[in-house]
């Protein structure tokens, strides 16, 4: 009897309405933090009606509950298995169809990441749903000058006095659109990002920004351009999307930051979905861009192009050398020299090509280190074995003396179980010429000293 009056007392103070099945969002960006690592945010959204309803006598809620494991992709360590409890008191049953909107952050190191985030109901544990993303971090903060990803927002307030709010950063209240929709519901999409490094080439004291707008078909939608002014080493560029003048499609926002003085440029893009029936397509045809427009290659002249191609010639094959002299135009070029990098891309899904920005980085270092009387760094002998085989592990000065011109010793441990290369002033000019080489397929000569003897 006593147990009977219990349940009815139990009863009295839940009733549980069954939900629809769980609707849950999930989206992420990454932000520099530090040359080791990226600042990588995850947004949420569990719509309250795909969630049990909880009524009791003194109180209605619903709770999402928010699970993100991430483990290393290549040695399967666990690096983050956390879960959050969301709950949102329902005072008015009107404000159900509301989403509950929120984000969590982690430092996570340089490497390739897997990560499971699941958005299950916690009165009915059965009803969830998970997402699974490959994620790879490199760090922003380095030597180059580089965009973050992404963030589709639904609002963006600057100058916010909101500090506390877990959305404010830079000044800025950054609320995050984790399903990336726009359209009748949200008529206009706004996005956040931020540049860093760029005062990482002081020749050039502008760049230039790219935003384009591109369609599932590949169909240039709408584009323009900005310059930015490199007086701040880092800044935050914001945006919107008009969505309400989009029909229903998905769409790529492509961002291309620009240095055409260093041919020098890096990308960022984010997919979204416009739902609009009301849009009809405008019945006309579109050009259908290739992929190297959207790319640091598309926004080079023929000149910088070839001047690209003449500095990466250290890599290039002699049947690409051929190829690439035959081409007569500039859009063939472009597509060349977009290919040839596309190629030695060892992280193909990531936009950000590393073989190719570290090899302009050595470009532009061996202009600065070894450019001699009007001789440009790159095109001396010191500036092609930096720009091939990167920093030696050491070097070793020889000042001229009464009996020899200066030279110096490279040293690289990690090749081929050491090797060296030996330079010498043979002019007095400071342009270093390759003298010998350890190294397989470079000059040798193991009686380089009778070269800078001076007699």
């Amino acid at each position: 009897m006593n147990r009977f009056l219990l349940s009815l007392s139990f009863l009295s103070c839940l009733t549980f309405v069954f939900p629809q099945k769980i609707t849950f969002e999930f989206d992420y960006a990454q932000f520099g933090y530090d040359s080791l690592s990226n600042y990588v945010e995850f947004y949420y959204s569990f719509n309250q009606l795909g969630l049990t309803y909880v009524d009791t006598d003194t109180l209605d809620y619903v709770q999402g509950l928010l699970q993100i494991q991430i483990d290393d992709s290549i040695t399967s360590a666990n690096i983050i298995d956390k879960h959050w409890i969301i709950s949102n008191e329902i005072k008015d049953s009107a404000g159900l169809d509301r989403s509950l909107i929120g984000m969590v952050g982690f430092v996570i190191d340089k490497g390739s990441y897997i990560v499971n985030v699941t958005g299950s109901d916690v009165n009915n544990p059965l009803n969830k749903k998970t997402i699974n993303e490959n994620i790879y971090v490199i760090p922003f903060h380095n030597s180059t000058t580089s965009l973050s990803d992404v963030q589709l927002a639904s609002n963006i307030v600057p100058n916010s006095d909101n500090t506390s709010s877990i959305f404010y950063k830079n000044t800025y209240e950054v609320t995050p659109l984790p399903a990336s929709v726009g359209g009748e519901m949200q008529p206009v999409m706004f996005y956040y990002t931020e540049l860093y490094n760029l005062k990482a080439d002081p020749t050039n004291s502008e760049m230039r920004l790219d935003e384009m707008i591109i369609n599932s078909r590949g169909q240039l939608i709408s584009s323009k351009s900005k310059r930015i002014n490199k007086s701040a080493d880092t800044r935050v560029e914001v945006g919107i999307v008009k969505a309400y003048k989009l029909p229903t499609d998905t769409y790529t926002l492509m961002l291309n930051l620009i240095d055409s003085v260093a041919n020098y440029g890096v990308s960022s893009s984010k997919r979204f979905f416009v739902y609009n029936p009301s849009v009809v397509p405008a019945d006309t045809f579109q050009t259908t861009i290739s992929p190297v427009l959207s790319t640091t290659f598309g926004a080079m002249s023929e000149e910088e192009i070839d001047d690209l191609f003449d500095k990466s010639k250290y890599i290039a094959t002699a049947p690409e050398t051929d190829r690439y002299k035959a081409l007569s135009t500039e859009e063939a070029k472009r597509e060349f020299i977009y290919t040839f990098w596309k190629a030695r891309d060892e992280n193909p899904s990531d936009d950000r090509n590393e073989n190719y920005l570290n090899y302009v980085k050595r470009v532009n270092e061996s202009d600065a280190r070894f450019s001699a009387l009007g001789k440009k760094g790159w095109k001396t002998d010191r500036g092609r074995v930096l720009i091939i085989y990167g920093e030696p592990t050491e070097i070793q000065r020889y000042p001229n003396t009464t009996d020899a011109r200066p030279y110096e010793i490279w040293r690289y441990e990690s090749l081929e179980g050491g090797v060296e290369f030996i330079f010498g002033d043979l002019t007095g000019f400071s342009d270093y010429q390759l003298l010998h080489s350890t190294k397989r397929g470079e000059l040798r000569d193991d009686y380089w000293q009778r070269r800078i003897a001076i007699n």
